[in-house]
């Protein structure tokens, strides 16, 4: 008797432990099922985008590059018919620049924008309107052209950060350079006007340009607003004699 009930007590030890065993296994399946789900779940939660971190609010004009350097900044684009011509000329001759936009035109053409920022360019907010009054205008009109035009900027570039501001026609006040730089965006100057918007002649332009590099590193162009087949025939002469005169190229100061 005492084997026969060794015997059907194995038999019984063995079936429990079978069922152990496969309650631990649907355990550690279903765990895992769960750890599985909650990190799907996890990666479909939308990414938080990126801090803010505030900027000197003062206008900035020195370049980050030390030594004989120069920002080459071009103002009022995208647009489609020159700022692909201008970032030819800029792949060209290697050199990088910051591309102050207006809000609408980067929303109209993201295709533009995107490609700016992924050939090495930086992005500066040029408001919505270009109203080189709002210096006069009330706060509130000041906000809306900037941050409107910063998060039109940032959607057609798919998310890359605007690092400057530029006030039209250099319109800045104390609560829009306070108001940008809280925003990651450093005012920016410039030093050099090229007047290329004014019509002058290829010559004209270049004349400008040479003549008052002495004033400072920040160099004015533009790639919106009009016929800039003048930009963009003096940027493929100037940008070579530049670098003949010992010229580097940078980004303005954050």
């Amino acid at each position: 008797m005492t084997r026969g009930w060794g015997k059907e007590g194995g038999i019984i030890g063995v079936a429990a432990a079978a069922v152990v065993a496969l309650a631990t296994a649907g355990t550690l399946i279903f765990s895992g099922a769960g750890t599985d789900s909650s990190a799907a779940d996890a990666a479909k939660q939308p990414k938080k985008a990126p801090r803010v971190v505030p900027v000197d609010p003062s206008i900035v004009h020195a370049s980050d590059r030390p030594g004989r350097s120069l920002n080459i900044t071009i103002d009022d684009g995208p647009d489609p018919a020159w700022t692909p011509k201008v970032l030819e000329v800029l792949k060209r001759q290697n050199v990088k620049a910051v591309f102050c936009m207006i809000g609408p035109q980067a929303k109209a053409h993201p295709d533009l924008v995107k490609r700016v920022v992924a050939e090495g360019h930086k992005l500066c907010d040029h408001t919505i309107s270009h109203n080189t009054g709002m210096n006069h205008q009330p706060e509130s009109y000041q906000s809306q052209q900037i941050l409107d035009a910063q998060k039109m900027i940032e959607d057609a570039a798919g998310g890359a950060q605007v690092e400057y501001y530029r006030a039209p026609g250099g319109a800045f006040t104390p609560y829009s350079r306070k108001l940008a730089a809280d925003h990651g965006m450093r005012p920016l100057g410039w030093n050099v006007d090229s007047k290329d918007f004014e019509g002058g002649s290829v010559e004209m332009i270049e004349s400008t340009v040479r003549n008052e590099l002495p004033n400072g590193p920040t160099v004015l162009f533009h790639d919106g607003g009009g016929d800039r087949s003048r930009t963009v025939d003096s940027l493929e002469r100037l940008l070579p004699w530049m670098k003949q005169q010992g010229y580097g190229f940078g980004f303005p100061k954050r």
